[in-house]
């Protein structure tokens, strides 16, 4: 699925770069020889898988907004990237219903000002703006949604990506329609998981901070079903859409899913168990009956597409993928260091079929 051949010596300009999602991508992309600048606002959390996976050592690390447009412009024009890979984002649901203004500028006017930055530079062929599979129109049914089906989200949060979604849209027919301009297309990912995420208010990072207290872990949504999948998954769908934006142009412009199998689409408690199940300690989780904000309860990705056009597969059950995050926890607690942890994974990653 990826061209190790193709990323080596490749100029990649990567916003985002100092969250869960962003490091990840940045080792494997530094694994892979690319020469790499990413443009981020500074970690916010602590501990911070980019700090502790020394991430910044093998890449251009700027601190930056990317609601700055004169800044990050002035980022793109200097370091004259092949392609750009668009991850800054405010991330989270329950911080997107206390900072609604924050999370629509960073989410949506974060996409313009990317975008206008790109038209000014030249040597960009190939853009992959990564939005959410909740960009789309909830409806609560049963079925996985198609890259066709209408944008929509009830919280600020998807609203935000829908919203992201459509700019991009807009942006591909009014300015880069041409055959000499960037090939841009967007990239609508499941619910990842993974070792050295800790951000607050996500499933997974709550867990393990439960479990390292010893304490009952709090579930919020136990019946709300998503499409996990091991943050591998999503990223090598990333870089195979740009191989292919750069390689075959709009061919490969447009809308994306990158989910896991349908099997692996489960509910919040049965994901909590498992892990809990994993871990060996006793521990056990218990309803939280506060009030909370509204979030969706079903959610599927149809990842036909990319299966048939991009010959791109889930490569891990979910089963395997949280038994490799309860493994990556305990080992990065036991002192092993995190950025070895991660090349790991990606090797074993790499090997699977």
């Amino acid at each position: 699925m990826i061209n190790d051949k193709f990323w080596k010596g490749k100029k990649v300009f990567l916003t985002g770069h100092t969250g869960f999602k962003g490091s990840w991508i940045s080792l494997w992309l530094q694994k892979k020889g690319a020469l790499l600048r990413g443009y981020s606002l500074d970690v916010n959390s602590e501990p911070s898988l980019f700090i502790s996976g020394a991430v910044a050592s093998g890449m251009e690390s700027v601190i930056g907004d990317i609601r700055d447009l004169n800044f990050l412009t002035k980022n793109i024009e200097q370091f004259k990237p092949e392609i750009v890979i668009h991850m800054a984002a405010q991330p989270l649901v329950k911080r997107s219903y206390e900072q609604p203004v924050e999370t629509f500028s960073t989410n949506v006017m974060g996409t313009v000002n990317l975008l206008e930055a790109v038209r000014s530079v030249s040597s960009v062929k190939s853009v992959v703006n990564v939005t959410s599979d909740k960009c789309y129109e909830n409806r609560e049914w049963e079925w996985g949604y198609r890259e066709n089906e209408p944008m929509g989200g009830f919280d600020p949060y998807s609203n935000s990506k829908g919203c992201s979604e459509l700019v991009t849209s807009c942006y591909i027919n009014s300015f880069f329609n041409g055959s000499d301009g960037a090939s841009i297309a967007t990239a609508r990912a499941g619910n990842v998981v993974g070792g050295g995420d800790w951000a607050k208010d996500r499933l997974i990072p709550d867990i393990i901070r439960s479990l390292q207290k010893k304490e009952p872990v709090l579930i919020r949504n136990p019946f709300a079903t998503r499409p996990w999948q091991h943050v591998l998954e999503p990223l090598s769908g990333y870089l195979c859409l740009a191989e292919n934006l750069f390689n075959h142009g709009d061919r490969y412009a447009g809308g994306w899913n990158f989910g896991p199998l349908y099997e692996d689409v489960r509910s919040v408690g049965d994901v909590t168990q498992h892990i809990i199940d994993a871990w060996q300690d006793k521990a056990q989780w218990k309803y939280d009956d506060s009030q909370h904000s509204h979030e969706a309860q079903y959610l599927k990705l149809d990842i036909s597409k990319a299966q048939s056009r991009l010959n791109w597969n889930p490569r891990w059950r979910l089963e395997d993928t949280l038994d490799s995050v309860v493994s990556w926890y305990k080992s990065s607690l036991e002192g092993k260091s995190a950025k070895e942890l991660c090349l790991e994974e990606i090797k074993k990653f790499e090997q699977t079929a």
